[in-house]
């Protein structure tokens, strides 16, 4: 019996602040540029600076890219692009710098973080700082058996949250979240599905390295037989994670759920990490306040999860590569629109009105 319990988090996450937000948005009328004119932008501005607290908004200056990485046995049923097992080497690439992800990562600046919570290979291959944190060595077939045991899945989460801890203790100001799995696309539709009231085939697309027909049936199939192992279990979140998600889908729950403890806003990337924050949303429902919707992917699942979360992506730019590229490609989004509304000028008739009213009396 676990002695985790994720809805616990619904009265520990609290929504960014109105007050704040309502500041900026007086803020924003004040600007010489005309309200409306920039767009999403506005909207931007004044949900980063509701998240920070601050008026005007500051500029993103610690931004981290967070990677988690796992294999999923289902993978073995060949409904993934890429051979069962194999996700140790979408994680070489991404250390190595060749991956998509390292390449927009070294353009913008930002640093990147993998964290292995389930691969399947051995850990003398890869660095100590990816691997020393692994759940255990790949998740479960979660059509025929649980991904997870019930303490694996609490270790999981907790790992995720601990991450966020570090993150944000060491000054992260917001997450660009991705993962590096190989079969993670099917048990994230299930989560989704299951979560939605669905059935298999309005949910399953045909992942990051993409499928065939026959693949993509026998994609189907499988999400179909751990829909009906998920069902049972949906009163009780970690059940949930254990029975048909997986180590990596787990820890990233639980660094979400944390970051929005924590306050520290998060750009979310493509179907797994919409599988994961709808989870989070069951258990605290004020939790996808503090997170952005960073591209759309065109997995059927993933947009089913962003509206349940009333979620708008700001990117659709058809990037199905995964490992949280479409999510940084929206990056300078944020810090643009961040720029926009602390460094744009107010309206001469504003400042004076401002300069002259300590004098104006009833």
């Amino acid at each position: 019996m676990s002695s985790l319990n994720l809805d616990d988090f619904s009265d520990l996450i609290e929504r960014p602040d109105s007050g704040t937000r309502r500041d900026a948005e007086e803020r924003r009328e004040r600007l010489a540029v005309p309200s409306g004119a920039l767009g999403r932008l506005d909207e931007l501005g004044e949900w980063l600076s509701a998240a920070q607290g601050s008026v005007p908004v500051k500029a993103v200056r610690q931004p981290r890219v967070v990677l988690f990485a796992g294999d999923h046995g289902v993978a073995a049923l060949d409904v993934s692009g890429r051979p069962a097992g194999s996700a140790q080497s979408l994680v070489r690439a991404v250390l190595e710098g060749e991956s998509p992800v390292a390449v927009l990562a070294r353009l913008a600046e930002v640093p990147v973080r993998i964290v292995d919570a389930g691969l399947d290979c051995d850990p003398a291959l890869l660095p100590d700082e990816v691997v020393r944190h692994r759940v255990r060595r790949g998740s479960g077939r979660i059509d025929i058996e649980d991904a997870l045991t019930i303490e694996e899945a609490e270790r999981a989460v907790r790992l995720g949250m601990a991450i966020a801890d570090e993150e944000a203790d060491s000054g992260t100001d917001l997450v660009v979240l991705g993962d590096l799995s190989v079969g993670g696309t099917t048990p994230a539709a299930t989560l989704i599905a299951a979560l939605c009231g669905t059935d298999a085939s309005v949910v399953t697309g045909r992942g990051g390295a993409g499928i065939d027909d026959l693949a993509w049936m026998r994609k189907c199939a499988a999400v179909r037989d751990a829909l009906r192992r998920a069902r049972p279990v949906l009163g009780d979140q970690l059940e949930l994670l254990a029975t048909v998600g997986g180590a990596d889908l787990a820890a990233m729950t639980g660094f979400l759920l944390q970051s929005a403890v924590r306050r520290m806003p998060v750009i979310l990337d493509g179907v797994v990490s919409a599988a994961c924050a709808l989870v989070g949303q069951r258990a605290a429902f004020r939790a996808p306040d503090w997170w952005l919707a960073g591209q759309l992917s065109g997995e059927p699942a993933q947009a089913k999860a962003l509206d349940r979360m009333a979620l708008n992506p700001l990117l659709d730019q058809g990037v199905t590569v995964g490992e949280g590229s479409g999510a940084l490609l929206a990056l300078p989004l944020v810090r643009a629109a961040a720029a926009l509304a602390a460094e744009l000028p107010e309206r001469a008739a504003a400042r004076d009105a401002e300069d002259t009213s300590e004098y104006v009396t009833e």
